[in-house]
């Protein structure tokens, strides 16, 4: 049986972009982008799933987002790349909030190591989070959006690195970007008659406490000196005039994941300045 995703033609701009009711998973939201992701999901009114691998990040996030709004967000201890630990995660996401209406596969890795010195196991282990955890996390999400039969929205944290080649050392990275863009055209897809859509965001780079650590060690630098200047140096400001931050990616999400966009599925919108053109 095919669910439609509804005509909002006739709703306002408020009503479009609110998420009033409805009940999200973010991954990787302990800091850096997925922790932006879920303070404006919270802000459009949704509830929140703060997964981690860090649960004490998580639970740090979670305590200030209900500091904020109370009762609306939730930590919980998330490994993307365990088939159980998901489950859990979108089980838990159902006993708190009573189901799952948006889940973002935002936790993401990317070690710097040229492909010669490469080993299986760090290759293994970058595509085990990159995208293993892309498509366990949606297939989680998705059997729970079928089973309530009122659709959904999916959102594939990618990177410009889906796109094409990046820096050296990047290899896996940017192969497993290549596949999590591949999966959401392809669950978006196979969902659709469910009324689930599938969408992708893909950021430039963006200063982040874990991209910061990844640019030090590209520079040379250690990045807990305080002293950014040779950190920031291997970053580029954008055709825009400045670096991005982590809510200019957010906001693309919260787009994805509002009606603002229910007439799409199966794209990957570049968040990237201007730098794949």
């Amino acid at each position: 049986m095919q669910v439609s995703v509804p005509d909002v033609s006739s709703r306002s701009l408020v009503e479009l972009i609110s998420l009033s009711g409805r009940r999200a998973v973010v991954t990787g939201a302990g800091r850096g982008l997925g922790r932006a992701i879920a303070e404006r999901m919270v802000e459009a009114g949704a509830d929140v799933l703060v997964a981690d691998i860090e649960h004490g990040l998580a639970a740090a996030v979670a305590e200030d987002l209900n500091a904020r709004r109370p009762g609306r967000a939730v930590a919980a201890h998330v490994d993307v790349t365990a088939a159980g630990s998901v489950l859990g995660a979108a089980d838990l996401a159902v006993r708190e909030f009573g189901g799952v209406d948006i889940w973002v596969n935002n936790a993401g890795i990317f070690p710097s190591v040229p492909a010669l010195e490469m080993s299986e196991k760090t290759w293994d282990e970058v595509f085990a989070v990159n995208t293993r955890g892309v498509f366990l996390g949606s297939r989680e999400a998705a059997r729970r959006m079928r089973e309530a039969g009122s659709g959904g929205v999916i959102v594939n944290v990618v990177s410009t690195a889906g796109f094409r080649g990046t820096a050296p050392g990047l290899a896996a990275y940017v192969g497993s970007k290549h596949a999590a863009r591949g999966i959401t055209r392809q669950l978006a897809l196979e969902f659709a008659p469910f009324g689930i859509r599938v969408l992708g965001v893909a950021p430039t780079y963006v200063p982040t406490e874990g991209n910061m650590a990844a640019a030090a060690a590209a520079a040379g630098a250690p990045a807990d000196t305080g002293d950014t200047g040779d950190i920031m140096s291997v970053m580029q400001p954008s055709l825009l005039g400045r670096l991005g931050v982590p809510d200019d990616i957010a906001r693309v999400v919260l787009f994805c994941a509002s009606d603002l966009s229910a007439f799409m599925t199966g794209s990957t919108l570049l968040a990237d300045a201007g730098e794949t053109i």
